[in-house]
């Protein structure tokens, strides 16, 4: 039994110091593009569709967060809303990319191809205008304070003689993190593209962390990603390794659950609604062990937004309702014609 325990504590702990990098190296590149993305919104709507796909498909929620604050103060349609939050799969996305890479990149282009088709018929069908007062009545703004210089060439030295307690403890976490990687303790024990891709994640986001501006590194990295997301990530992670292994090994589901794959299908659906980042890694785990197959992780993953969805909802419950709904719908639709097709 500590055998096991160390072993899924050892997997948690890799999962999520290589997810922990990716946000790092998301936060990093959203801040670099950001006058870019917010002049991309403003033209057809066909344009919202793509622009809002893409960010909700990009691995996290800042891409959702975006398209809720837009959708707030009328920049956006409905549909383009819509299109994010099936595009996106939140935090999981990252912990995906982390353990199936060709699956992550497989359902990322459904999903996407799916939101920009849900979104168009969305406003065709609702006939959702951009007119009308703004959600929120506060003036529209994107963080000027984030419009900093990334590499500020001559303060890192100055940075660093004044080192704060957050890029210190950010940067020994990273160095024992690649020091567990060199020595086998985290990760694949052989040399294989998986280590030396986790390898050169982690040295960008060694060089990040040593670089940037401490603005950016105390909200961004510390106090949203260090802070809020990995602690939750982590949880879960461990949470949905034991519960897999209870479920597989212990209650020996894994043949109740390929011979009730509908049933699976639903459930998968349903945790879906949930606005939180978490529950679908258990559906994530059972497809990664084989116990269910792409098209329930696909239903999951259309449906499930991670935090995306928690703006909207202190914006206006029926508009959260309303994608909530046509998520569920498309959810399902997708993950029944997946099954049928034997995915």
């Amino acid at each position: 039994m500590t055998a096991l325990l160390n072993e899924i504590l050892s997997h948690a702990l890799m999962i999520t110091g290589f997810v922990f990098m990716m946000m790092v190296v998301i936060e990093y590149l959203n801040v670099l593009t950001e006058e870019v993305w917010q002049q991309g919104f403003r033209g057809s709507r066909l344009r919202q569709y793509l622009l809002a796909a893409f960010l909700g498909v990009t691995p996290g929620c800042l891409g959702a967060f975006v398209v809720v604050a837009l959708y707030s103060h009328r920049v956006i349609s409905l549909g383009a809303v819509v299109a994010a939050m099936i595009a996106t799969s939140g935090d999981e996305a990252f912990v995906m990319f982390s353990l199936v890479p060709a699956t992550a990149f497989r359902i990322s282009l459904v999903l996407f191809l799916v939101g920009i088709c849900s979104g168009y018929l969305t406003d065709t069908f609702l006939m959702t205008k951009e007119t009308g007062p703004p959600l929120c009545d506060r003036e529209f703004q994107y963080h000027e304070a984030d419009s900093c210089n990334c590499f500020p060439h001559g303060q890192i030295k100055e940075q660093w003689a004044h080192c704060t307690m957050s890029r210190g403890v950010l940067t020994v976490v990273l160095v024992l993190f690649v020091f567990g990687m060199f020595t086998g303790q985290l990760g694949p024990t052989e040399w294989n593209w998986i280590k030396i891709s986790i390898l050169v994640v982690s040295g960008i986001a060694l060089f990040i962390v040593a670089t940037v501006p401490d603005h950016f590194l105390e909200e961004h990295l510390w106090e949203h990603v260090a802070k809020v997301h990995a602690p939750r990530i982590f949880l879960w992670i461990l949470g949905a390794l034991f519960f897999m292994h209870l479920l597989v090994d212990h209650l020996h589901l894994s043949d109740w659950m390929e011979h009730n794959q509908l049933i699976m299908l639903a459930i998968a659906a349903l945790t879906g609604l949930i606005p939180e980042s978490g529950p679908h890694l258990i559906f994530l785990t059972l497809f990664t062990e084989g116990a269910i197959p792409f098209s329930i992780l696909l239903a999951s993953s259309i449906v499930q937004d991670g935090h995306g969805m928690l703006p909207l909802l202190a914006e206006s419950r029926w508009d959260f309702l309303k994608v909530k709904a046509i998520n569920l719908l498309v959810g399902l639709l997708a993950g029944l014609i997946g099954y049928a097709a034997g995915w």
